[in-house]
């Protein structure tokens, strides 16, 4: 595997600076540009405050107590010194807030990941194999049972719709529950309507997270399966880690109107530190692989582009991929093979479906040629002109990364339209990236670093 030679100069003085919103580590090798078809994201909402939240944040000196990060042989001045806060952090300001809004101390408090997808976008649905890992980015929710019967929300978000106060009754064997403004509640409320225990108690609750909104690292599944977290602890049920996913999912497709698949929902519940997760979407089978090269880091760019998967092209994606496979007698496009059509417009779906597990081989391989696997990838399945699902922004940050020092590869994650890209890199070369990326790029883009974190976890303190 040929590798770009490493550039460890500092930048010169007064260069733009990226904003930074991450934390140091090394993780595995990830797909270049283009990468194989592959796992729809269910369409995100992010809550917390400010940059501190993952919003974009001035070039500042910084915080007292926050120290900037280092790099292994860098010097990272040309970096907004900025971190995402940690789940300790954000739990405390849900109390904070559950304190002034409800005047006690919540009783429980939750959290779960947003997630990035290392190969494969589009493909979930489409019954492939995906591999996305969980971020340190998490939503937390802390809150208090109530024995009127209603349920009184608050979140903390600042780009949440209004108004961010509601309150409503628990649904009934009579009364359903029903998506409608805010937005945002729609995915609580979606959890709570299909949640299948019974009987739930009235609650009080607060939400803050770090994940943000619309940026492809599924904002919308991390709540969802936050909820279901915090609903457990009221009244547990005795479904599989499968049955709890396809809940999560059933509230998206129906309160948020986003059909997404399930990858966003099981590794939100299943990730493991230090591991992807490999899922095949239609068994539901999930395997989990290792993400040791301390030498390498997964970046996340956002464009800060918003996407809205719910108005967006993706519902039409996933009902032209059910078309053709319905024309073409198959259940999904997992069955067909590249040889089954003509020209190229499927080439990159399919060949997403059908190779991602010789892909994760090479890439987890140290030996193998994995920059083989990327090139291919890269040359196979063209998101933007055949699948047109990324946009001029996303192009362009993959284009400055392709060309940064010490960039093995670098693609479109998540549903598209918008939303975030993923590279791998050297871990050495991460400030020099950052900086060169944006340069390149014509607006403001925000940066993360995220090892593999784990899934949903009930909190205390």
């Amino acid at each position: 595997m040929l590798r770009p030679r490493l550039r460890t100069e500092e930048a010169p003085a007064g260069a733009n600076s990226p904003t930074y919103l991450g934390s140091p580590g090394g993780l595995g090798r990830e797909a270049r540009r283009g990468g194989p078809g592959a796992a729809g994201a269910g369409g995100g909402l992010r809550w917390g405050r400010g940059a501190r939240a993952g919003m974009r944040a001035a070039p500042a000196r910084p915080r007292p107590g926050h120290p900037a990060p280092t790099w292994p042989r860098c010097r990272v001045s040309i970096m907004a010194a900025w971190r995402q806060p940690q789940a300790g952090e954000l739990l405390a300001e849900a109390r904070r807030a559950f304190r002034e809004e409800f005047g006690a101390e919540p009783e429980l408090a939750v959290s779960a990941p947003g997630r990035v997808n290392l190969i494969g976008e589009h493909t979930d649905y489409n019954q492939g194999l995906v591999l996305p890992m969980a971020l340190e980015l998490v939503t937390v929710l802390v809150g208090s049972p109530r024995a009127d019967g209603l349920v009184s929300l608050l979140t903390t978000s600042e780009d949440a719709d209004e108004p961010r106060r509601l309150q409503f009754p628990l649904p009934t064997a009579q009364r359903s529950l029903e998506p409608g403004t805010p937005r945002w509640a729609n995915y609580v409320k979606g959890v709570i309507q299909h949640y299948p225990a019974a009987p739930l108690p009235g609650f009080s609750a607060v939400v803050v997270s770090s994940v943000p909104l619309g940026g492809g690292l599924s904002s919308s599944a991390s709540l969802e399966v936050a909820t279901y977290t915090f609903l457990q602890q009221l009244c547990p049920d005795s479904g599989s880690i499968a049955a709890r996913a396809q809940v999560c999912q059933r509230a998206e497709h129906s309160f948020a109107g986003v059909p997404c698949g399930i990858m966003d929902q099981l590794i939100a519940l299943l990730g493991q530190k230090g591991h992807a997760l490999l899922i095949d979407c239609r068994s539901l089978e999930t395997s989990l692989v290792p993400l040791s090269e301390p030498k390498l880091a997964v970046l996340i760019t956002n464009s800060n582009v918003r996407h809205s998967l719910g108005s967006s092209e993706y519902p039409l994606r996933r009902r032209q991929c059910e078309e053709v496979a319905r024309a073409l007698g198959k259940e999904s496009l997992r069955e067909v093979q590249l040889e089954e059509l003509e020209g190229e417009s499927w080439l990159g779906i399919l060949w997403g479906c059908q190779a991602l597990d010789v892909g994760l081989t090479l890439l987890f391989t140290p030996s193998s040629p994995g920059g083989h696997f990327i090139s291919k990838a890269s040359n196979t399945a063209a998101y933007r002109d055949d699948y047109e699902v990324s946009c001029p922004e996303l192009d362009q940050l993959v284009e400055a990364a392709l060309s940064a020092p010490g960039v093995y590869g670098s693609r479109m994650t998540g549903g598209g339209f918008g939303g975030c890209t993923v590279t791998l890199l050297e871990a050495a070369s991460v400030p020099q990236a950052m900086q060169h990326i944006q340069e390149q790029y014509s607006g403001t883009a925000t940066f993360y670093l995220s090892q593999a974190a784990d899934g949903a976890k009930v909190l205390h303190w």
